[in-house]
């Protein structure tokens, strides 16, 4: 959970939780945007098609005025000529909104008559007679379109290839595909805004049921944790809706086991305080000193075990009520949290003449967690282990990788029955026959801080004989770098109550022989 958390606050810039965007402005823009983004396209395809448009009836217009032309030419005595009246050489230049311009040449481009500005075009290798083509140019450069014919002129057995050529400016074309695209676009100008005024309507109705579901859980009492029908909402909410459900269920049994926890540390505390009192009384009646003694001994190791029950209840909710805010998520050092917590507790190993020692992998081992509650885990697994360790036995620690990273502590204790090792979890639960005092707290709080950063904890009989192995696996994709030197050298620093010795796996070791 805490490094779900954690990468979450990277994504969002590690500016805290951003603001939820608007699911009505999504889908408005998700539909105005490629509507406004296709409607430029419209306009260039419609411009294509209406250039088309208007070449079309202008294109059979000039290709007409090359066949009257081409009807003029006649071949007289080997000569090419144009028998061309002044009438329909003023036709050529009457038009009022284009510049016409026409042409005869001969093949190599020798012109007979018109207007020389017209390119030449080189003939076809097979002149197909009546074949008019089309093509644009430019005369003065200025944009024309120009119909264009090769004619075999004959006289006899003389025959002469001649080109016939009619151009003419794209003034009355360009005319006509702006009012072609004017007559088009000026609709699609009223079409849009009311298309936008009806999608507006449109997803405020189709929102509405949303609308009303943000009105009917805001109107619920605060105790008010019964599930919301899926058949009453929009099937598109609906897995929104089992979710909501299943996290008000899962709401629901936290709360019963937060009561349920309440009641039982109540019940819990209440004990101690009572026998406390009942001793301290006993104590008041006292007037043999031996018995005083006793009694006020009796007393210190009541209130040593209230002391410890209330931190065991204290550390356990912390780790529950942990939150990014109050814990910081970092990478950690796994090895020198162990390191620190041995150093600790090897005092109360060496009082019960317990061979204590720490494994070292020999790799720097980072994990993505929050030092405060690591400590606190790794502080209970060791500290259950030499509890519960008879004295003379042996208690080791180790982390390592092995695909994932993995702490272990292995006692040669009293172990735990197989039947048990899933009970032990449990709250103020204590196996039945031990002659050690506990809370029953410190393996649910090993359980909930391993919750909280994504591992597992499991426990096993000792492989190596008599005893518990407590295994803590963090999840894959923590880091395993090899030891840096500075580390290594601190390592192998003699402690002022603890002995450097060779470990099992060649590691520097924490031991009290």
């Amino acid at each position: 959970m805490l490094r779900r958390l954690r990468k979450s606050d990277k994504a969002q810039g590690g500016k805290g939780p951003s603001q939820p965007n608007s699911l009505f402005g999504e889908i408005l823009d998700w539909m105005l945007a490629p509507l406004l983004f296709l409607w430029p396209i419209s306009i260039i395809i419609t411009h294509n098609v209406a250039d088309n448009i208007a070449n079309e009836p202008y294109d059979l217009a000039l290709a007409d005025s090359v066949r009257a032309l081409g009807r003029l030419v006649a071949l007289y005595d080997g000569v090419v000529a144009v028998d061309f009246p002044a009438p329909p050489r003023a036709l050529f230049r009457s038009d009022q909104d284009d510049v016409v311009y026409y042409q005869v040449a001969l093949d190599g481009g020798e012109i007979v008559t018109g207007d020389a500005e017209i390119a030449w075009v080189p003939p076809p290798r097979n002149v197909i007679p009546e074949q008019i083509s089309l093509r644009d140019d430019l005369v003065h450069g200025e944009e024309v379109r120009v119909a264009y014919q090769f004619l075999e002129a004959s006289s006899g057995s003389d025959v002469q290839l001649v080109l016939v050529q009619v151009a003419e400016t794209r003034n009355k074309r360009s005319n006509l595909a702006s009012r072609v695209v004017t007559g088009v676009l000026l609709p699609q100008f009223a079409i849009i805004p009311l298309a936008v005024v009806l999608v507006w309507v449109g997803l405020t109705r189709g929102i509405a049921p949303l609308n009303r579901l943000q009105s009917r859980i805001r109107r619920r009492r605060p105790t008010d944790l019964s599930p919301i029908t899926p058949a009453s909402v929009p099937e598109e909410v609906r897995p929104l809706i089992v979710s909501f459900n299943d996290m008000m269920a899962r709401l629901e049994e936290n709360l019963q086991a937060q009561q349920r926890f309440i009641a039982d540390a109540a019940h819990q505390m209440r004990t101690p305080l009572t026998g406390l009192k009942m001793q301290t009384e006993l104590a008041l009646q006292e007037s043999d000193p031996e018995q005083l003694r006793l009694s006020l001994k009796q007393i210190a190791e009541s209130t040593d075990r209230a002391g410890h029950l209330i931190n065991q209840l204290l550390s356990l909710a912390r780790a529950e009520a942990t939150t990014e805010k109050v814990y910081a998520v970092e990478q950690v050092d796994l090895e020198a949290i162990i390191r620190e917590v041995a150093q600790d507790l090897f005092p109360y190993a060496r009082s019960k003449d317990i061979d204590f020692g720490v494994e070292y992998s020999g790799h720097l081992l980072l994990i993505d967690g929050n030092q405060v509650l690591l400590r606190e885990m790794i502080k209970n697994l060791i500290d259950n282990a030499i509890k519960y360790t008879p004295r003379g036995g042996s208690v080791t620690a180790r982390a390592r990788a092995a695909g994932a990273v993995i702490f272990e502590v292995e006692d040669s204790g009293v172990g735990i029955p197989e039947a048990d090792r899933e009970r032990v979890f449990e709250r103020f639960y204590r196996v039945l026959g031990s002659s050690e005092s506990g809370s029953g707290l410190g393996l649910p709080i090993v359980l909930e801080i391993a919750d909280l950063h994504s591992a597992t904890v499991s426990l096993n009989a000792n492989p190596s004989g008599q005893g518990t192995l407590a295994q803590v696996v963090f999840p894959r994709g923590q880091t395993a770098l090899p030891l840096p030197p500075n580390r290594l050298a601190e390592s192998n620093i003699r402690e002022p109550s603890v002995a450097a010795s060779g470990s099992a796996n060649g590691g520097p070791e924490f031991s009290s022989d």
